[in-house]
């Protein structure tokens, strides 16, 4: 439940400390919260919304990217990327 509630409370805190509710930064965010806010991005834009068709692979790619340091924890970053083949493929598998 612990784990639970690092996510659910941290997963909209940024790297930078610009994220809500509290503003924490860097490794004051609950791995879990970080890994989380990292695929809840790449799963938010590459799932089609009410509001908004869903993202290309590649577009998705490149505003993480552009997160890097600010968004995101720029380690997390580098561990995505590396594996960017094998989410793109289970992304096309689960998607809606």
């Amino acid at each position: 439940m612990e784990m639970a509630a690092d996510i659910v409370y941290g997963h909209h805190e940024r790297f930078d400390g610009t994220g809500y509710p509290i503003g924490l930064a860097k490794q004051e965010i609950p791995l879990a919260a970080r890994i989380t806010a990292l695929a809840d991005v790449y799963d938010a834009l590459r799932s089609k919304r009410p509001y908004k068709d869903p993202w290309p692979h590649n577009d998705a790619i490149e505003e993480i990217r552009r997160g890097k340091g600010t968004h995101f924890d720029p380690l997390l970053v580098d561990a995505f990327l590396k594996r960017e083949k094998d989410i793109f493929e289970t992304a096309e598998k689960l998607k809606d």
